[in-house]
């Protein structure tokens, strides 16, 4: 049985609040947000929008499109299909424009912890 004494916790002497009010991190959370918000505000508008149809307008809901496939049934799948766009489109634009800017916050707050 080992009775080796676990590493003391470090003390950090990097100033996190400083860096939540730094302009680099200002800018990350400002572009993040610019994104963020009104996308998720028009698929909310959307999904409720195919809510409120469904329950007040059934029979425009059931409208036949192809088949036995109705127009209830596209609109529904179709949710699918947005959620699945816009994760790809998000995921697309951390790579292009959050990423770049959190690799460089991440450099100066490694730099700050090695000295």
């Amino acid at each position: 049985m080992s009775t080796q004494q676990p590493d003391p916790p470090t003390v950090s002497t990097i100033d996190y609040e400083a860096i939540a009010e730094s302009p680099q991190f200002l800018k990350l959370k400002h572009s993040h947000h610019n994104f963020v918000l009104p996308v998720a505000a028009a698929f909310m508008i959307w999904y409720f929008a195919f809510v409120l149809v469904a329950a007040l307008a059934p029979e425009f809901m059931a409208t036949p499109v192809i088949g036995n496939v109705n127009l209830g049934i596209v609109l529904g799948l179709s949710q699918f299909v947005t959620t699945f766009g816009i994760t790809m489109w998000y995921v697309s634009f951390a790579n292009r424009r959050l990423d770049p800017l959190g690799a460089e916050l991440r450099e100066q707050l490694e730099g700050a912890e090695n000295k």
